[in-house]
């Protein structure tokens, strides 16, 4: 794996960690690097409620702040039922269980492996 996309890699594992701190359901990390060239990895997760989703969002912008990472592009923060974080290398997806229901981005990507970003935790934890 080449520097960057273990960084693309590292960063997106932060915004999972940092969406399930604020218990975000059904946190996925999806490896899209040899799918499309436009970004390496996609974050997905859902908030229960508009707050939570608004919640969730900002504590990943917290999170990856920390290391020097700005979004690009923000949008859906108005009505805060998918906001989208667009970090260029990697893309955050923060839904409402209703429209995550409805876009089935994971079904989109499905060819696309998964990365398994709690053990990934342990791992650099222990």
């Amino acid at each position: 794996m080449t520097r960057v996309l273990e960084e693309s890699r590292e960063a997106a594992l932060t915004a999972a960690r940092a969406a399930s701190a604020k218990q975000a359901e059904d946190v996925v990390v999806i490896d899209v690097s040899q799918i499309i060239v436009i970004t390496d990895y996609f974050v997905i997760c859902s908030g229960t409620s508009d707050r939570q989703v608004k919640t969730i969002a900002e504590e990943v912008e917290k999170a990856l702040k920390g290391d020097d990472r700005r979004p690009v592009r923000r949008e859906g923060e108005t009505e805060a039922r998918w906001i989208l974080l667009d970090y260029v290398d990697f893309v955050v997806h923060v839904f409402a269980q209703p429209e995550r229901d409805y876009y089935e981005l994971e079904r989109l990507w499905l060819d696309a492996p998964r990365v398994n970003w709690e053990e990934s935790e342990a791992a650099s934890s222990g």
